[in-house]
């Protein structure tokens, strides 16, 4: 069986899977609770000075019955006591002496943050996650992003850190902001020791059309907020990909952002990550996930011949690529299984209304003349392979996109700007 142990910037753990910041790490008794269920760490909720929290503190959006596609929360940092937040750290780290447990911290002055860290280095934590990343509520008052938006300001404030402690510290970056490479760097310049990476993304999730008032509702009013969940997920891996192909960023990154299965987790360690956090899932699912992000990882990195996780961090980071280095010659074509196809459709109105008008009724003309009544043909030579029938069909596997190249050889935009062809190919717009 493939090792998981993680090693992420020195701070070791049983597996890569870590509770991020957030309510399941808000207390000495979850956390454990966390590590008997397969966790192997826990960045804890993160610690200031504590504030009085707003009732109701969160919003959805839902698609189907019952699953969470991402959550708005207005929630802020811990509403507990310091004192009693450092002990319940210290009990943790007692009793599980082998499991990662990493204060998240976020104050003001310079002052402030030498006293967080002594008490951090007291309670026997074994690292620091610098929240640069709370989207609302903490950024009004110059914390959270509104530093991590801030490049130099980072840099300083990580500076501060370094002279201060000898513990690993992470900056946590925010997704709020156009290049996520800057503050990374900025993190790295001033001796951080690793970068996790997304926060929530300020967001509404909707509003209350009977009051009129924006959810998750406080009396007669509510503000933006952090957006986590599912739904996140493809900002966060672009994210952390983008982070990790940069040249001369050399520090491990924790990737966050929508993971609820080993699928996910394994996405964003081939995308650069070394482990990664997770909050929303186990909000939704419970601490019992960990078995399976254990088990399926395990058994996926058995089946690649991997021996450790090292093995599949960034292993995809060579084919990501940028858009005018993608080969132009690649090119699929949609083909419908005539056994399967159940006849409801809903390619012809996908392809018709929203692509590219190349599946047709068996009624039209052109049609295989021993084609079923029921089942929709393709006009191959207009489809340009854009997949989104075969996303539509509620028929698992009954369209299938085929690989037709348009030719042997590579063939790159950037290639055709080199000699000369700079016009983008046909099928194509100019935008």
């Amino acid at each position: 069986m493939a090792d998981l142990t993680s090693n992420f910037a020195g701070i070791e753990s049983p597996n890569p899977f870590w509770l991020a910041s957030g309510p399941p790490a808000n207390s000495g008794d979850q956390v454990m609770r966390a590590f008997d269920s397969g966790w192997g760490g826990a960045v804890w909720k993160t610690l200031g000075n504590p504030i009085v929290n707003v009732s109701s503190r969160l919003g959805s959006v839902n698609y189907g019955s019952h699953k969470l596609m991402g959550l708005n929360n207005i929630e802020l940092i811990t509403d507990r006591p310091l004192s009693v937040n450092f002990k319940e750290i210290s009990e943790v780290k007692k009793r599980y002496p082998k499991h990662a447990v990493i204060a998240s911290v976020m104050v003001e002055s310079r002052a402030d943050w030498e006293e967080m860290i002594r008490r951090v280095e007291d309670s026997h934590a074994d690292g620091l996650e610098l929240n640069f990343g709370c989207p609302h509520g903490m950024c009004e008052r110059g914390m959270g992003s509104a530093v991590g938006q801030e490049p130099k300001v980072l840099q300083e404030l990580v500076a501060w850190v370094m002279e201060t402690t000898k513990l690993p510290v992470i900056a946590k970056l925010t997704p709020n902001i156009t290049d996520i490479t800057e503050p990374a760097f900025a993190a790295q310049k001033a001796g951080a020791h690793a970068v996790s990476l997304i926060n929530t993304i300020q967001s509404v999730i909707g509003v209350d059309l009977d009051r009129l008032v924006p959810l998750p509702r406080v009396g007669n009013a509510s503000s933006h907020g952090g957006y986590c969940g599912p739904a996140v997920k493809p900002i966060a891996l672009r994210m952390v990909a983008e982070l990790a192909r940069a040249n001369e960023f050399s520090l491990p990154i924790s990737g966050i952002g929508g993971i609820e299965t080993w699928r996910d987790a394994a996405e964003f360690l081939a995308l650069g990550a070394t482990n990664v956090q997770v909050c929303t899932a186990v909000m939704h699912h419970g601490f019992r996930i960990a078995e399976d992000l254990i088990d399926g990882l395990s058994n996926y990195l058995d089946q690649k011949g991997m021996n450790t996780v090292d093995g599949l961090v960034g292993a995809a980071l060579p084919a990501f690529k940028e858009w005018g280095d993608l080969d132009l010659n690649h090119h699929v074509v949609a083909k419908i299984n005539r056994e399967t196809c159940i006849g409801c459709q809903l390619c012809i109105v996908a392809c018709h209304d929203g692509a590219h008008q190349c599946i047709h009724p068996s009624e039209k003309a052109g049609a295989p003349a021993d084609l079923p009544h029921r089942v929709p043909w393709v006009e191959e030579e207009e489809c340009v392979g854009c997949n989104l029938c075969a996303f539509v069909c509620p028929v698992e596997g009954c369209i299938e996109m085929v690989e037709e190249r348009r030719g042997d050889e590579v063939d790159t935009w950037n290639t055709r700007v080199k000699d000369g062809r700079d016009h983008v190919p046909g099928g194509l717009s100019d935008s």
